[in-house]
């Protein structure tokens, strides 16, 4: 099925409910696996890899622009090639390139993580996307509840 016009209504219910799946996958993320391994990483020192509710909306922020990222990425592949497991695949890893591997590759490079942080970063953050490509597609299949 292929999209063919741009909702705007429809781009922020479905950004905002394809945001939630990305907000408990990064909060998981980082609070299980990433910030202790950098906090680690900089032997413990005070202030790293720390959260409070400044940085806390700062990375819902940031969560919500890299929602809408994905879902417009997605409705332009899906209105070209069909909403189907290809635009999934292709859209999630655009944005997972894009985003997740410039930035932790940016982040040890510079010193500020362990090379082997992007081992378990990397591959969570894909597939993070790829399902949060996949919600953007179910979501836009189901025109009934969506405004016209």
């Amino acid at each position: 099925m292929k999209i063919n016009d741009f909702r705007i209504k429809q781009f922020v219910i479905i950004t905002l409910l394809t945001s939630i799946w990305i907000n408990v996958s990064e909060v998981f993320r980082y609070f299980v696996l990433v910030m202790p391994r950098v906090q680690s990483f900089f032997d413990h020192k005070s202030g790293i890899a720390e959260m409070n509710i400044t940085i806390f909306s700062i990375w819902g922020f940031w969560d919500m622009l890299l929602s809408a990222l994905l879902v417009f990425l997605f409705w332009l592949y899906a209105r070209e090639f069909g909403n189907r497991f290809q635009s999934v695949f292709v859209s999630g890893t655009i944005v997972w390139l894009c985003v997740f591997v410039i930035f932790w590759v940016a982040t040890a490079n510079m010193g500020l993580s362990n090379w082997s942080i992007l081992l378990i970063t990397l591959p969570l953050s894909w597939l993070e996307m790829v399902v949060a490509a996949w919600i953007a597609s179910k979501l836009y299949q189901t025109r009934r509840w969506m405004p016209q």
